[in-house]
């Protein structure tokens, strides 16, 4: 599999892939097929310790059938949803039976250009290569309102990445801001726990339950085909949806609707606007007295770290499926709507991941061709 003249050894790879979840593992399975010399960098301790760190309670909102990396089914019941713990330990199966070479304990601080190679700063180490691939979402670093840290000290509050579980919470009344589908998950789970608040508007709502036998095996096939073959930057609905859907950067609510929390017991609130007094105000100008705050409220980008001119406004890498035109031998995959509507999901991102395995391969023949 190594193909480099200096090796892996001294500091040069071919390929660097920067991020070892589900993204960075189907980059490098592709690589490997294509005999590619590449190195999987991750920060994490071990594989699959993003999907460990999330909230106990979560379930894929696919069936097991449609959770499969290339080249290994996912082990369970087809029509299974599966948790996310079942996820982690999928992915660092994955890893060892495909003998990626991933270099856990490693955060990349810096990606450059000399103008010859790239340069990665990792781990304490330089890294050079000839390609470089990022294998991660658009949005890594958590966002809260700038009023966040107005809130009373006694206010327990935290972000959904820090979420667990509903014992972290101090007793008493909880807000929950945003309706995505986190804020819908969590927001459910503490309803059933304590006095629960819900602030934000939702946006689109799937209309039918994916848990019956027909939303498992029809719905959300049916869902999953508009996601990935409908949606994409092939077609013409494609396209045209791509920049609303890159403006809320986030998916239709799944599993928990909106009618489901008041069900079980929630207040839907007006959207938080600021703070009074250490206590949370609405639009309405109500405050809630409250014991915490769980902010799902997303998350911002993060690749300040990659020092190229490759940027639009929004500071979004400017790329077409992947590929960065100006910056020959970078690729980015995982992106929300890289390609598709699921191009960041275990079911859509395959696809894109072939597809830049296969780019990358073509500019490797051409150089040595030409």
């Amino acid at each position: 599999m190594n193909d480099s003249q200096d090796g892996p050894g001294n500091g040069y790879t071919d390929t660097i892939v920067i991020g070892g979840g589900q993204t960075g593992l189907t980059v490098g399975y592709n690589l490997a097929q294509r005999g590619v010399d590449f190195v999987i960098l991750d920060a994490n301790e071990r594989v699959g310790d993003a999907w460990r760190k999330r909230w106990d309670s979560l379930l894929l909102f696919t069936p097991a059938r449609y959770n499969g990396l290339p080249g290994m089914p996912f082990p369970s019941k087809a029509d299974a949803f599966v948790t996310k713990d079942e996820v982690a330990a999928y992915l660092e199966a994955y890893a060892e039976l495909n003998d990626l070479p991933v270099r856990s304990n490693t955060k990349v601080s810096k990606v450059s250009h000399d103008g010859e190679t790239y340069i990665v700063e990792a781990g304490g180490r330089v890294l050079r290569s000839r390609n470089v691939v990022v294998a991660m979402a658009n949005y890594q670093i958590p966002h809260v309102p700038d009023f966040a840290p107005d809130l009373d000290p006694d206010i327990v509050q935290m972000h959904s990445s820090q979420y667990l579980r509903p014992s972290q919470l101090a007793d008493g009344p909880a807000l929950v801001v945003g309706l995505g589908n986190s804020g819908a998950d969590i927001g459910l789970e503490l309803a059933h726990d304590r006095e629960t608040y819900i602030a934000g508007t939702p946006g689109p709502v799937i209309p039918f339950r994916i848990e019956p036998w027909l939303g498992r095996n029809v719905g959300v096939r049916l869902v999953r085909f508009a996601a990935v073959k409908v949606l994409n930057t092939n077609t013409f609905i494609g396209r045209k949806a791509r920049p609303k859907m890159m403006q809320h950067s986030g998916g239709p609510i799944v599993r928990v609707k909106p009618a489901d929390l008041v069900a079980a017991g929630a207040h839907r609130v007006p959207r938080v606007t600021g703070v009074d007094n250490g206590r949370p105000v609405l639009a309405d100008g109500t405050v809630l007295d409250v014991a915490n705050v769980v902010w799902c409220t997303g998350f911002r980008h993060g690749f300040d770290w990659i020092d190229l001119p490759i940027f639009d406004d929004h500071g979004l890498p400017i790329h077409e499926r992947g590929v960065v035109a100006s910056q020959a031998g970078l690729y980015f995959c995982g992106l929300f709507f890289l390609h598709a509507l699921w191009s960041e999901t275990l079911t859509g991102m395959p696809i894109d991941a072939a597809y830049v395995a296969d780019h990358l391969v073509a500019r490797k023949q051409e150089a040595f061709t030409g």
